[in-house]
């Protein structure tokens, strides 16, 4: 079993927890491989704090479309962040859009792991 916190320092508590059952079934080898793919795939939740303040005064829905959520990114950049207030609702869960984001990814990069290891 490898140590989550060996591989992946920077995490945050809550996608620690997440990120830790993952690495539960897998080698040392296999979470470096992890490592490398999801740290190239996560957003800092410093970053998206800012660009979740550039989305509330220059770009609305940049912070979305970051995060792939195109729809609501073009949803906001059209209706100037939802008349601001899907703006700020984005600045105070910042830490909320970073952690959902980092959570799918790193379920994609362990799928990716699983489908490797059986070929």
């Amino acid at each position: 079993m490898a140590n989550t916190l060996q591989f992946l320092p920077e995490l945050e508590a809550d996608e620690f927890m997440y990120v830790n059952e993952l690495f539960r079934s897998m080698t040392d080898e296999q979470a470096a491989q992890f490592t490398m793919m999801y740290r190239s795939r996560r957003k800092d939740t410093q970053m998206m704090l800012i660009l979740s303040v550039v989305g509330l005064f220059a770009v609305p829905g940049l912070q979305r479309f970051v995060v792939g959520n195109i729809g609501m990114g073009l949803l906001y950049f059209f209706t100037a962040g939802l008349c601001l207030i899907g703006s700020i609702v984005d600045l105070v869960n910042y830490r909320k859009l970073a952690s959902e984001y980092n959570q799918k990814q790193a379920y994609e990069c362990a799928q990716m792991m699983r489908a490797i290891g059986q070929l």
